[in-house]
């Protein structure tokens, strides 16, 4: 894993270089952490794409890379390249970026908890149509879709939606999960900052762990949230390379089986009859339809409308 050699998977462009480690550079940091943190919080949104509108996606994987690999020294035993590569890190500009996603997760994990308890077949709507754009934008992303392209986007989809089916409803109103699963849900989601199209809070759905970490967040339960936090700095550190290698070398492989697997988890997001979590899908009556819907189409065009400027920025990077 080199820092110098870090792409957006099937976009060719130049290599990122770390940002300017300077207060003056950290200071706008918070305020892009506000928006990364409101889109962390939302399943299907992915936390890349906010980073591409923010310009700063290139800069953040670079670092994560660096920092990853100065930790690699470490425990390798080489610590003047340890010691080099902390001098490199940029702890302002990362710090900044951590303030501003720390603080808008704590000031808005209460009210979504709230919101998830009172309004789940709503949310659920809301949820499906940000899901169903991610589906379509990685289906973008797909460099030669071939006939196997469909049949393992196909495949990953009936094993996803059948064996959600046979998973235990998970709403969050259950007792707490062990502290062990919250750091494996941690590692887990991590890797949604990689994988393309793909948001964190979308796998923690998919583990039905999503109400549970809200909730941990939401009452200040600090020793969960540390455990959560170690999860995905050690997920992070370890399937940052492996993941890459992949992107890199089997592209369009990954993509079909996290396209399968997105369709497939619509069944714990389809809005009827109970919402967010459950596996058990009905149609929708008169008094239940149009909201989920509207909140559906709302998020569908929201995170399509993002990526429309993602592309405008990557545009104006390459031309720059």
């Amino acid at each position: 894993m080199t820092t110098d050699q870090t792409e957006i998977p099937g976009e060719a462009s130049a290599p990122p270089t770390l940002p300017d480690n300077t207060i003056r550079a950290a200071v706008p940091q918070v305020a892009r952490g506000f928006v990364l943190g409101t889109v962390d919080l939302v399943p299907g949104v992915s936390g890349g794409t906010a980073a591409l509108v923010l310009g700063i996606y290139r800069q953040l994987i670079a670092s994560i890379h660096h920092t990853a690999t100065t930790v690699t020294r470490l425990v390798r035993g080489d610590f003047r390249g340890f010691r080099d590569g902390v001098r490199r890190i940029p702890l302002l500009w990362l710090g900044g970026l951590g303030i501003g996603v720390v603080t808008v997760i704590l000031l808005l994990s209460g009210p979504l908890e709230r919101s998830l308890e009172a309004f789940p077949v709503p949310l659920a709507g809301l949820f499906s149509g940000l899901i169903t754009a991610a589906i379509i934008l990685c289906w973008r992303q797909l460099q030669n879709v071939k006939p196997m392209t469909w049949v393992l986007v196909a495949i990953s989809a009936v094993v996803t939606f059948f064996g959600l089916g046979l998973a235990p409803t998970n709403d969050g109103t259950g007792p707490a999960p062990a502290l062990w699963v919250f750091f494996l849900s941690g590692a887990i989601a991590i890797c949604a900052m990689i994988l393309p199209g793909i948001s964190g809070a979308f796998i923690l759905v998919l583990l039905g762990m999503y109400p549970h970490v809200i909730g941990a967040v939401a009452d200040r339960e600090w020793s969960t949230m540390a455990v959560f936090a170690l999860g995905c700095a050690v997920g992070l550190a370890l399937s940052g390379s492996a993941l890459n290698w992949l992107l890199t070398h089997y592209h369009d492989l990954v993509l079909a089986l996290m396209i399968g697997l997105m369709i497939g988890s619509l069944r714990v997001l389809w809005p009827w009859p109970h919402g967010l979590g459950n596996p058990e899908m009905a149609l929708p009556t008169a008094t239940t339809a149009l909201l989920p819907i509207v909140l559906g189409v709302g998020g569908f065009a929201l995170v399509m409308s993002a990526e429309a400027i993602a592309k405008r920025v990557r545009r104006d990077d390459q031309l720059a």
